[in-house]
């Protein structure tokens, strides 16, 4: 379907603004000041070492589920309901599923708290939809990027604040915090966030068969300028996810590395994602397009990988750094400009519905890659992960260029 129109007389204001940054970082922060403390927490109802480290990647892998299911349904539903009252229940059920997790009390409570938190923390396709809802096309990419960019401090910020709360006031500390932080947030964006969508803009009326997850991918699947970016998009995640995982046992296996080294490789990363997203996508571009970024991101990622391939043969702290400031230049580059291209391929009526999906393949890539990288690294040594990573992402380039032509005409069919 051809993008209709757009009002462009709107605009995101302040308060909107830092209402949806502020949600984008709690989005990533949140899954920092958990993740710390998710096996101490295991440990009080599972005694065998084995059981607990199987239950702990259950609980990761329950929560990327959920919220693969849950993602395109929300912004099916943003799109009929508006994008305000979608994104508010979406933080007050995160509030309440990080509350659940932190009072416990057996391994089910812990399981239904990551459950409630996937099902209802998905909603970064509607934030984008609401950003889409109020800017030009070609604003977009910039707002993506700066939305990227709070999304990476949430990363560097999360497991430190985590950590410090841990040791100061318990276990469950930083997850209750998460859930206090969110619980404002949701005060917050009552008082300051206005309705994006227009009356006129939403779905007349949504089926029970939209709400489907499955039906949701499949009817976004079957919009042709859409179709390849989905499939650049999963082939992008998907190693993304197997990194890390993997990269801890990776480094700890061939470099005698501790977790303090990994968490230090893991703060590096996310500065590198914000000074990129947050500094230099605007200057970057006046030069390039949306759609040459993307490949430029997508290389530079997979020279990355295969700098991470190599770890095992040269065993060399230097490999591991150079791969680690070299990847997250190309997937801070990648984020927002498919994001943006995603967007552009359709009108105001559809973007919770294509943003949706567009999240819920990368949750669905999040639930298997943990689970490829590891069998991979297991059956086939620590070279296979990174090595068929840097396989995925030369694919993912070829994707985008395969939608193109389609995105192409499709926006000018619009214009």
């Amino acid at each position: 379907m051809a993008p209709a129109s757009k009002d462009t007389s709107a605009s995101i204001d302040r308060r909107s603004l830092i209402f949806i940054l502020i949600t984008a970082f709690l989005n990533l922060a949140g899954i920092g000041l958990v993740a710390p403390v998710t096996n101490f927490l295991v440990q009080r109802y599972v005694s065998d070492p084995g059981q607990i480290a199987i239950a702990n990647g259950l609980l990761f892998t329950s929560y990327s589920f959920f919220q693969f299911l849950a993602v395109p349904t929300l912004g099916a539903l943003s799109d009929r309901y508006g994008r305000r009252l979608i994104l508010l229940l979406s933080l007050f059920g995160s509030a309440v599923g990080y509350l659940i997790f932190g009072i416990g009390g057996a391994l089910w409570v812990l399981f239904l708290g990551r459950i409630i938190d996937g099902v209802t923390g998905g909603n970064i396709g509607t934030i984008y939809a609401y950003v889409a809802d109020l800017t030009e096309p070609k604003e977009r990419a910039r707002y993506y990027g700066l939305i990227g960019a709070v999304g990476g401090l949430g990363f560097v910020a999360g497991p430190a604040i985590g950590g410090i709360l841990a040791r100061v006031g318990g276990t469950a500390a930083p997850v209750f915090f998460a859930a206090l932080v969110t619980f404002i947030n949701v005060v917050w964006g009552y008082f300051a966030m206005p309705e994006s969508l227009r009356p006129e803009q939403r779905m007349e009326k949504i089926s029970l068969i939209k709400l489907n997850p499955f039906w949701q991918l499949r009817d976004v699947f079957k919009i042709p300028q859409l179709r390849w970016l989905l499939v650049a998009t999963f082939l992008w995640m998907t190693p993304f996810a197997m990194m890390q995982s993997n990269l801890a046992v990776l480094g700890s296996d061939w470099l005698g590395a501790r977790e303090q080294d990994i968490s230090l490789v893991f703060a590096i990363i996310g500065l590198i994602i914000v000074i990129v997203q947050g500094g230099l996508i605007r200057p970057l571009l006046r030069i390039f397009s949306e759609s040459r970024l993307t490949l430029i991101g997508m290389v530079l990622f997979a020279i990355g990988f295969f700098f991470y391939a190599l770890v095992p043969t040269t065993r060399s702290n230097g490999t591991l750094l150079l791969a680690t400031l070299i990847f997250p230049v190309g997937n801070a580059l990648i984020t927002p400009t498919i994001a943006s291209l995603t967007s552009q391929a359709v009108g105001p009526r559809e973007q919770g519905r294509v943003q949706g999906g567009s999240q819920s393949v990368q949750a669905f890539a999040r639930v298997i890659g943990p689970t490829l990288g590891g069998y991979a690294y297991a059956q086939f040594g620590a070279t296979m992960p990174y090595a068929a990573s840097v396989i995925f992402l030369i694919v993912a380039c070829t994707c985008v260029l395969f939608a193109l032509p389609d995105l192409r005409a499709a926006t000018a069919k619009s214009s």
